[in-house]
């Protein structure tokens, strides 16, 4: 069965979708049949692989699952690695999730692609809404980008005690540091005061703020494949190795 990877955050501009991104494109060069579904209604993470939905494919035909939805799953310029992507209407998914009066909608869709992949990303758009609450419950990980930052810590603390709220598995939430900048002193103290918190539980590995990461918007490729052997692709190789390796222990 395929493992859930959400990439969430509160925060918008922390590096969620550039990550789902980079984390899909190496675990596809790992030989995994990797597919991301592209939740954001912006579309960024479509607009780097150059895809885009159907014309008449929207927020209803996403909730219907089945053949609807996989029917418009796309192949990519990468092995391994397709794409469903975003598309505009997705702005009013809440409203579609509050008239099925079901906080497991999403959960029931991406089960049914569980068979034909072994990881599912999603990339989410920012924000607590009925989206984000049926994201939770459909991941089996929540992986959260934080910058170092004290307002970037604070909504991890947020979308920690919404977990205990509704009584989610707060297991399932694995943040990491996004967007580094090692010269920065408060990102160094920060750091180093939350790297070894147990509440908190960050990997070890962690992303910098590279030139390479915001090129990709010019490139619209993964980093990986428009800079090799730079150090923004060893960065996201080791984060996703880190990961991996998280996910085969449990």
């Amino acid at each position: 069965m395929a493992k859930t990877i959400a990439l969430y955050s509160i925060k918008g501009g922390v590096g969620k979708t550039a990550t789902t991104v980079n984390l899909a494109h190496a675990a596809a060069v790992a030989g995994h049949a990797t597919l991301i579904c592209d939740l954001d209604p912006q579309g960024a993470a479509s607009y780097y692989f150059r895809v885009r939905p159907a014309r008449k494919f929207g927020r209803k035909k996403l909730l219907q699952g089945g053949k609807e939805m996989e029917k418009n799953i796309k192949g990519t310029d990468y092995e391994f690695l397709d794409i469903l992507p975003a598309a505009f209407s997705y702005r009013k998914l809440d409203l579609s999730l509050g008239d099925t009066d079901s906080r497991k909608a999403l959960k029931d869709i991406f089960r049914r692609l569980a068979g034909a992949y072994d990881y599912i990303f999603l990339d989410c758009p920012p924000n607590i809404t009925l989206v984000s609450e049926n994201i939770f419950r459909a991941a089996d990980y929540v992986v959260v980008p934080c910058i170092p930052t004290t307002l970037s810590t604070l909504t991890l603390t947020k979308l920690l005690d919404f977990f205990a709220a509704e009584k989610l598995d707060r297991n399932k939430i694995v943040p990491f540091f996004s967007m580094v900048e090692g010269r920065k002193r408060l990102h160094r103290e920060v750091m180093s005061e939350l790297a070894g918190a147990p509440e908190y539980r960050f990997l070890q590995s962690a992303i910098p703020y590279l030139a390479e990461i915001e090129r990709m918007g010019l490139t619209r490729s993964p980093v990986a494949a428009g800079f090799a052997g730079s150090p923004a692709a060893r960065a996201y190789r080791e984060l996703w190795d880190e990961l991996a390796r998280l996910i085969a222990a449990r």
